[in-house]
Formats: C-alpha cells, sequence, structure tokens
C-alpha cells in the first residue's frame, strides 16, 4: 500500500524540524485512517456486552462511524454510544449502525456480510463462565457454534479476517498457575473453558488446513465501568467498585487470597485492535495469544480502594465460583504476544483503582 510505504520511509528520515516532521506525520496517519475507512467494513457480533461496547467505539474512530456495524440479538443496542461524554442514563441511543443478529443464525450472518460487504468480523457473542454452568447446553451451542459458523464463511473467502476471544478458563488445575505458559496442560472442567478450548483448536485447525485469518486472545479477567458484569467468575473486580462509589459494604464470593490474572478494559480493547491490526506474518499463533494483565486478590483490590474511600468494608462467602478460580491461573506469561506483535500493558492496579472510580463517581453523579 502506497500510504504504508510512505509511512514507513519517513520513520527513517532525520528531520531538522520538528514541527515539520510533526505535519507531515499527521498528514500521513490521515491518510492511512482514509485508506483503512475505504476498504474495511467491520461487522461486530455480540457487540452490546462488555468488551464489545468498548471496542464498537475504538474501532469507529479508526475506520469510521458507519464502516462499523455493530450488532446483537437484542432489537436494539443502548449500550454502544459516543463514550466521549459522561454516561448519565442507559437509555441512550447508539450511534451508527446496528443491526439484529443471533450469532447462531447462520443464514443471515450471510445475508449481512454480502448485502454489507463485510470485510473483517470480531465475533464476541458468548456465555460467560458461571452462567455457562447454569445454562450447559445453551452455552455449548453459543460459545462452540457461532464460531464454527463465522469459520465456515471464512473458509468460503467471504471475509478478510476473524478476530475470536479465547479465556485464561482453557486451564485447569493441572496446568501451573505461576507464569502460566504459552503452551502447556491444558485441561479445563468448566463448560465455558472447555467451549474455548475446542475454540482454539478449530481457530488453529481453519487456518492451517485452510488459509483462514483468524486471530485470538486469552482474555484474562477484564474490569471496566462503561458496562455491568456479564456473569463471569472475575466480576467481582468489577462488582466491588460499584458497592464502593455507593458506599455500600462489598461480600466477595472468592477467597480474600484468590490471584487471578486481570486487565483494564482500555488495555484489552487496545490489545485486539493491535492484533487485528499487525502484519498477517507478525501472528505466528493461531490457537490463542496469551495476555497477562496484572495478578491481584479480592484483598489486595479491597486495599486499594480503601485509600480512595476510606470506610469501604468487604466481607467475604464463597460460592460455586470458588471452585472454577481455582482451577485458573494466578499469574500468566505472554512474552509471545510482547514478540510477535508488540504488545505492552499499561495499567497497574494503581492506576486501575484511580480510574474506575474516577469515571464511576462521575457515571453515578457522585460528588467527593
Amino acid at each position: 500500500m502506497k500510504t504504508l510505504f510512505i509511512l514507513q520511509r519517513y520513520k527513517s528520515v532525520d528531520f531538522f524540524a520538528l514541527a515539520i516532521k510533526h505535519i507531515i506525520w499527521s498528514i500521513i496517519l490521515y491518510l492511512c485512517k482514509i485508506e483503512n475507512q475505504l476498504k474495511e467494513v467491520i461487522l461486530v457480533i455480540g457487540a452490546s456486552g462488555q468488551v464489545g461496547s468498548e471496542l464498537v467505539t475504538a474501532l469507529r474512530k479508526i475506520y469510521g462511524e458507519t464502516n462499523v456495524i455493530a450488532s446483537d440479538i437484542h432489537s436494539v443496542n443502548p449500550k454502544v454510544r459516543d463514550h466521549s461524554t459522561i454516561i448519565h442514563s442507559e437509555n441512550v441511543e447508539a450511534e451508527g449502525p446496528y443491526i439484529e443478529l443471533n450469532a447462531l443464525d447462520k443464514n443471515k450472518i450471510y445475508d449481512v456480510i454480502k448485502k454489507n460487504k463485510i470485510t473483517q468480523i470480531y465475533l464476541l457473542a458468548a456465555m460467560l463462565s458461571a452462567k455457562s454452568e447454569e445454562n450447559v447446553e445453551l452455552a455449548w451451542r453459543l460459545n462452540t457454534l457461532s464460531l464454527s459458523n463465522i469459520l465456515q464463511l471464512a473458509e468460503q473467502k467471504l471475509i478478510k479476517k476473524l478476530f475470536w476471544p479465547s479465556s485464561i478458563a482453557v486451564f485447569g488445575h493441572t496446568t501451573p498457575k505461576i507464569l502460566t505458559p504459552q503452551y502447556t496442560i491444558m485441561e479445563p472442567n468448566t463448560v465455558y473453558g472447555i467451549s474455548k478450548l475446542a475454540g482454539e483448536r478449530w481457530c488453529e485447525y481453519y487456518n492451517k488446513k485452510y488459509n483462514v485469518d483468524v486471530r485470538s486472545i486469552r482474555y484474562p479477567g477484564l474490569i471496566g465501568w462503561r458496562t455491568d458484569p456479564g456473569g463471569g467468575t472475575t466480576d467481582y473486580a468489577v462488582k466491588i467498585f460499584h458497592k464502593a462509589i455507593l458506599h455500600e459494604k462489598y461480600e466477595s464470593f472468592l477467597n480474600e487470597d484468590t490471584a487471578l490474572p486481570m486487565m483494564y478494559m482500555p488495555d484489552a480493547i487496545r490489545a485486539t485492535i493491535e492484533l487485528m491490526e499487525t502484519q498477517q506474518e507478525n501472528v505466528k499463533i493461531r490457537s490463542s495469544y496469551n495476555l497477562a494483565g496484572i495478578s491481584f486478590t479480592p484483598k489486595q483490590i479491597a486495599t486499594e480502594i480503601s485509600k480512595h474511600i476510606p470506610n469501604f468494608e468487604i466481607s467475604y462467602k464463597p460460592d460455586f465460583r470458588q471452585e472454577i478460580a481455582n482451577s485458573w491461573p494466578s499469574s500468566i506469561d505472554d512474552k509471545n504476544a510482547q514478540y510477535d506483535w508488540g504488545w505492552r500493558l499499561e495499567y497497574n492496579l494503581e492506576k486501575i483503582t484511580s480510574d474506575m472510580i474516577k469515571n464511576l463517581e462521575e457515571r453515578y453523579i457522585v460528588t467527593t
């Protein structure tokens, strides 16, 4: 591509005037954005979830509002909106195109792809860990058949690129707990983990056999303030902030010393887009990349919150989710992602806590 060639060329030039350099870079980046907008049309399936609602906004800033189509099983999508302003209402209408779409409806997905000339799909629709244990058959169908349908459409070259998220749930009790490596023993004992491991194998299979450009990340627990928790075992790390902001005591469903890998949503969104935008030859792993985030316990996050809200109280009453958490790693080794496509983490626990409290105070219109 001419624009990218120019971009690489200017990287090596020694500019004498810093101002001129900034102007040239601004023009080049603008041309790259226009070039992307002209050739890419993206469909996000499962767009109203925790990841999807923020991912759609980020993608629209890169590819243009009309070139990123949000979709979900709901008839309307109130969660995908411009997040540049403070959210005071959960009924704000979504901006940009939205389609009601069942992730299991292969025929309608085919029609949407053909009608809108879709080039990339982000398949985010899934049932998370805790809810999957309560809806075993539906969770298995949703988490596996939805991926199988898109892989088959990609095999027919109807789209150029697919993102599908995996999870640290693919690991199990026999997996090394500390700095879990990319390649290791994987014996998940949850419906969610089993379905994600099956999906990883299908992704690699379709890439090797049919050259499908599928890319994936094993997300750790995700923390964000813009949407409510979606039924995962790591949801405590979101709910705890809501309780603290409302000056309510929080009862954790995990033990105080249960360490799990976590990641702040801005890092997760950036990692997802960086992986999808890197050159194809940089993607060495076609099952799913480890992504580490940071590891902490409920006690540690409560202590950090107390630095901002001194009267915050927490108690502990483990339930069935404790057993799920016990089967997952305490920390992750993600050096493959760092080496292959330059992944770098930005948010530690201190920065996550400060940003969550700041934004939730504004969301709840709380004065401090």
